[in-house]
């Protein structure tokens, strides 16, 4: 679905040698698994025989119990259309391997050797096995099949493939899983038996993050628990999945019970990655040794329960994560405009503030710049230029905000100037449609830019991402600056960065700050209702930021179609937005990115600050010409 499959990594509690109540474990929770929508069931290392058996792993009778349980599992899972990966001592000419078995609807698929062996510390595994790394490939005879025996297989069904490693490969200078990952597998499964130690279980998930971050592709880990011998390491159990860098399971340690943890991951996004990241392409790996095997038809997940997919893909999972985030975005925002006052020699930062989300950041971020170099806030000249539409609510928080801030401030009406312009072009004042809008617009830049001459300074930006990827702006009015400090951040984004902020300012502030994020957006080129309220309200008309900024960074950033974004939406967001507005705004999206192309082709320079970013000079490049009817196709 979409590329979506469900992983389980299985902890499940073993028995030393206890052949046939570890089978009967493994099939039990691969049935449940199965059910739950698994396409892929992982268990730990050895999770047939343990692997604590020591030098009962030389008995004969231990082998033949294995072959038993192997056959059993087969039989027993004959009808289930997920794929079970699970660990077992394997006898080969006179030689033992530590293994993985690949089955699916009772054939097994493939034997795969463990080829880094451990011999340190508690470690001493080469008292046991041999190494696979030598291992010529082969079929074998076992459990009354004909099966592949070899180091390096990928599996591989439609947008779907992984490739096996086992515990200390991993650990190795050179995993077996690069050369896996450069032959096409999206997945790494690790069947593990870590032991555990201070500081081991953060230490196993860092490394699986970042070694899936840069390897762009999905990881996981299921490592042996509860029941494996104690007496001179612990098992602590942990299951670890990360897609792209970013951990999904992280499951607990020592659960003295069976588990199993699902995580929804999508091959679609690293197919896309991979294809756009051109270091990816740059090693193929050694093709040579590298096997393929066509999987059966696989489950289809209906929900993406466990996905971890965010409302707002460009905030974290918890408060935490979003005030780093935020503390991150200030500072990288602020030291960038300070590094361009620098060189520019900058005497003044001149800001249009209107009491809205993007000039209240805009003008934070100058403040902090100016602190980061020593200087005064008097060195901001903040202008409010109230026109037609301004609202008193918006024109006195703008007041309010410059006063506690300490900022230069002026004050000039754009009214009369404006109405002298509609008189000159013959506009009829009482027609309020895109010149009386823009009119006023330009008229603002125009007084902001001059006002940057005089006082020998920069013109500082406000708009956003969100209006950026939209269009929302007019060309050559706000939509110009000298530097757009928040051209990377999306509105949804502002509203967490101001109220940041506002917790950590004095009280007067902070209120400002707060009525501030609670105004309605809004450009405030139209009159005022009767009451004096905001009567131009942005999202009643392009529809809800909160649904455009969840399409520009998947878009963009995952490379996801239309039909893929409305699904998405429905899941993430349908219990705040009906299907049909859910439609009706990414129509509106999709429309207006495409369109207005041409504004972003000629947008000023502002530093990226989140994952994306629209500038034409880096991040995304595309003609003004380009046709939007292949996207929107996929929605009629």
């Amino acid at each position: 679905m979409f590329g979506f499959y469900r992983l389980a990594s299985v902890i499940g509690r073993v028995g030393v040698a206890d052949i046939a109540g570890n089978c009967e474990n493994i099939i039990s929770l691969s049935n449940e698994a199965t059910a739950n929508g698994a396409s892929l069931i992982v268990f730990p290392e050895l999770s047939l025989s343990s692997c604590s058996c020591k030098d009962l792993f030389f008995q004969p009778s231990l082998h033949s119990e294995i072959q038993a349980g192997v056959i059993k599992i087969a039989e027993a899972t004959q009808n289930l259309s997920s794929v079970l990966v699970f660990g077992m001592p394997f006898l080969y000419q006179d030689k033992l391997y530590n293994t993985a078995i690949v089955l699916q609807k009772g054939k097994i698929l493939a034997i795969i050797p463990k080829q880094n062996l451990p011999n340190y510390r508690e470690f001493n595994e080469k008292r046991y096995f041999e190494s696979g790394k030598t291992l010529q490939s082969c079929v074998v005879n076992f459990a009354n099949q004909q099966i592949p025996f070899a180091k390096s297989f990928i599996f591989e069904r439609d947008d779907f493939s992984f490739g096996i490693e086992i515990c200390e490969d991993f650990w190795s200078l050179i995993p077996p899983s690069t050369t896996l990952i450069g032959n096409g597998a999206k997945l790494i499964c690790n069947l593990a038996a870590s032991t555990e130690y201070i500081g081991k279980h953060q230490l196993r998930a860092d490394m699986v993050s970042a070694y899936s971050n840069r390897c762009n592709c999905a990881y996981l880990m299921s490592s042996a628990g509860i029941g494996e011998a104690s007496g001179d390491s612990a098992y602590a159990g942990h299951s670890i999945i990360a897609e792209n860098g970013k951990v999904l399971v992280d499951s607990d340690a020592f659960i003295r019970k069976n588990q199993i943890n699902y995580a929804d991951v999508d091959f679609q996004k690293i197919s896309f990655g991979r294809l756009a990241n051109s270091s990816y392409n740059f090693y193929a790996g050694n093709v040579e040794d590298v096997q393929k095997i066509q999987l059966f038809e696989l489950p289809q997940i209906k929900d993406l329960k466990y996905s971890q997919l965010l409302a707002n893909p460009f905030l974290g999972k918890n408060s935490v994560e979003n005030s780093k985030i935020c503390s991150e975005i200030v500072a990288i925002q602020a030291n960038s405009l300070a590094s361009r006052i620098e060189f520019v020699n900058s005497k003044k930062l001149v800001i249009g503030i209107s009491g809205g989300l993007d000039s209240t950041l805009a003008l934070l971020i100058a403040c902090e710049a100016c602190k980061i170099l020593g200087r005064s806030n008097q060195d901001v000249l903040a202008v409010t230029m109230p026109g037609f539409g301004t609202s008193d609510r918006t024109y006195f928080n703008a007041v309010k905000l410059c006063n506690e801030l300490g900022v230069s401030f002026q004050e000039i009406s754009i009214c009369d100037s404006v109405i002298q312009h509609f008189k000159d072009i013959e506009h009829d004042l009482t027609v309020h449609d895109v010149t009386y809008e823009n009119g006023q617009a330009r008229e603002r830049t125009q007084i902001l830019m001059d006002l940057a001459n005089k006082h020998s300074g920069i013109v500082i930006g406000t708009g956003d991402l969100s209006e950026i990827a939209l269009g929302w702006c007019t060309y050559n009015g706000d939509h110009m600056s000298m530097y757009g400090v928040n051209s990377s951040v999306p509105k949804t984004l502002m509203r967490y960065i101001i109220q940041e902020i506002a917790e950590k300012s004095t009280p007067k502030l902070r209120e400002t700050l707060c009525d501030i994020i609670d105004t309605p957006v809004s450009p405030e080129l139209l009159p005022s209702d009767s009451d004096g309220k905001i009567a131009q309200k942005t999202e009643d008309i392009i529809g809800p930021y909160e649904l455009h900024d969840f399409f520009i960074y998947h878009f963009v950033k995952n490379g996801y179609g239309a039909k893929k974004l409305e699904f998405l939406a429905n899941q993430i967001l349908g219990d705040k937005f009906s299907p049909e507005l859910i439609n009706k705004t990414l129509k509106t999206f999709i429309r207006r990115f495409f369109s207005q192309q041409f504004k972003r082709n000629c947008m000023p320079e502002g530093p990226k600050v989140t994952e994306i970013s629209l500038s034409a000079k880096g991040d995304w490049q595309m003609t003004s010409e380009t046709r939007a009817a292949v996207w929107l196709k996929e929605l009629d």
